[in-house]
Formats: structure tokens, sequence, C-alpha cells
């Protein structure tokens, strides 16, 4: 029997979501290790059972294993599934490339802007690899596949190159590659190319400012602050944040894969969003066919908890479409 597989794929900028996680639930479940790709690549099964579906929850830009925090994932888990949670390459556990060095992200933003090649360690080719690696690795043939942001960029990545891997795709605040569209604002812009202190209580007081473009409805100066202690001690890594972001910049479009697209798909954006603006959602929906598009309203570029149960009503009606 194939297994089934969601794949929940997420971009973790600092202090990405504004709620309080406990972490002790999913720190109970031990990490583990797999070589894929000539990598290590570290990762955690959650509620494992044979007879059930699995969803393989994987964060992005930054974000460990464990980002997520307990209570998205226990959603998840309530609807039946086994869960696998692991760290991208340069980030957490897995393999780091800091041999690499650091890229210059202002000037490879602007190569990206008016169309020269990015210099960048690996892609989001690369990034889909390792998931459909580790998949195999572990013995899961097929998946249900969910990105935010840069994950939705790798959930995107995933379905257009491995399509018998791909149950479903479900998009979230993610964009499809093209400069014309989902692009941040100015403001925003200048945020995320601004380097995180590497002292702790200057990173702590930076914090609030990531509330740029989370959910105004739903923004705390103390709760983002207690997150970034939590963060710092517990996975703080910001070598591997430039290198993604180049990533994404050196990967180019893909729209014209998406157009070929013949999985079942849903995309979901905040209106709210300012990192990757909602024409990204919009166009991400418009370039596959027969896809559906939820926009959220006060929902920024986080999931903040009080929508939780509506993500994860989404999730299940659309996974169900597909047994």
């Amino acid at each position: 029997m194939r297994s089934l597989i969601l794949i929940i794929i997420c971009l973790s900028l600092p202090s990405l979501a504004q709620a309080e996680y406990s972490r002790a639930y999913l720190d109970s479940y031990p990490l583990k290790k797999a070589q894929v790709n000539e990598l290590t690549i570290a990762y955690r099964i959650v509620e494992p059972g044979v007879d059930k579906p699995k969803a393989v929850v994987i964060m992005g830009l930054g974000g460990s294993n464990v980002a997520w925090g307990d209570a998205l994932i226990a959603g998840l888990t309530s609807g039946g599934y086994e869960i696998l949670i692991l760290d991208n390459r340069d980030t957490g556990s897995s393999t780091r490339f800091d041999s690499w060095g650091q890229p210059l992200l202002w000037w490879e933003l602007l190569k990206y802007r008016f169309g020269f090649s990015v210099k960048a360690p690996y892609t989001l080719d690369d990034m889909a690899a390792d998931i459909t690696g580790l998949m195999e690795e572990i013995g899961y043939e097929e998946a249900h596949i969910v990105g935010a942001s840069m994950g939705g960029m790798i959930a995107q990545t995933v379905a257009i190159e491995h399509p018998h891997r791909t149950k479903t795709l479900i998009s979230i605040m993610s964009q499809p590659g093209e400069l014309t569209v989902g692009q941040p604002t100015q403001e925003a812009m200048e945020l995320i190319v601004t380097p995180a202190p590497s002292d702790r209580d200057e990173y702590i007081a930076f914090a609030p400012k990531w509330q740029l473009w989370q959910s105004k409805k739903y923004r705390s100066d103390e709760v983002s602050r207690r997150n970034a202690i939590r963060d710092f001690d517990r996975s703080n890594y910001p070598e591997g944040g430039p290198r993604q972001m180049a990533a994404i910049y050196a990967s180019g479009s893909r729209a014209e894969g998406l157009q070929k697209l013949q999985v079942p798909t849903l995309v979901i954006h905040g209106t709210d969003d300012q990192l990757i603006t909602p024409s990204g959602g919009e166009r991400t929906a418009e370039l596959i066919p027969n896809s559906t598009l939820l926009m959220v309203d006060d929902m920024g570029h986080d999931m903040p908890q009080p929508l939780w149960p509506l993500y994860l009503d989404a999730i299940s009606k659309h996974t169900a479409l597909v047994k």
C-alpha cells in the first residue's frame, strides 16, 4: 500500500508567527539523521503509525525541525497523520554550507531583479531533491505537498519535478518566482536584507521589527521578544538564511512548470502580506490549472494561532479529495 504523505514546507523567518509555542511534545520524539544527496538531513517522526497517512512537515528559511511548535503539529496529528519534520540543508542539525561563505544579498537581489545570474551554493531544485531523497530514504512513495513562503516555492518545485510523488499541492503565502508578482514592499525588503544581530540581547530587542510583515491584528512586542529568546537559545544559526535567500534568487521562474501541473492544488494567501504580497498567491493560482485560491483576511506573512483552525480545516478538506 502506497504511503500517503502530507508535506508542509514553511518559511521560518525569525519570530515568524505571533504565538508562543511549547516544544516539549516534539522534543519527546528522537532526532534522527539520514544521508540524502551526500548531505546529512536531520528529522523526527511524530505519532508514528503503520496505517496512518503520512505528513512531512518541512520548515524553510532558518527554521529548525521543531520551529512550528507543539500545537500546530498536534492539530495535524489529531487528523490522523504520522508527521515527519526535518531541518532543511543549512539549518539546524542538517549539513551546513559554511565553507561557501556569505552572499552579498543586496547585490544578488539587484542582479535578480535585473535578470542577471545569481551566485548561490544551491538552488530550490536542490532543496526539493532533498525532500524527495528523504522520502525515498524512509520509504514514503507519494505525498500531499504543502509549503509556505520559501517552502511554497520548494513545494511547487517538488510538484513540477517529481509529479509521481505529489498527491496534491498546497502553496501558502508563496509565489511562482516571477519578478512582476509577489514582490515585497520597499520597507519589508529593506528589513529582510538587514542581518539579525548576533548578540543575544540585541537580537531580542530587534525582534519586534519583524512584526512589519506579520498579521497586524495579532502583533505583540512581548510575544516577539519571548519567541526571540526561545529561538536564539535553541537554534540560532543566522549564517544559513542568506544562502537560502540566494537560492531563491538563483532559481528563477516556475511559471512554465506550474502551467503544466495536473495535481489538485490549494493556494492560501493573506491579504495583509507585505513580504510576499497577495499578487504572488493570486498569480500562483492563476497559473496552476483547476487550482483553488483562498485569500485570508487579517493574515500577513505568518500563520497566527487564531487562524490555525482555518488552515487545518482547509488542509484537511483538500487532502481528503485524493485518497
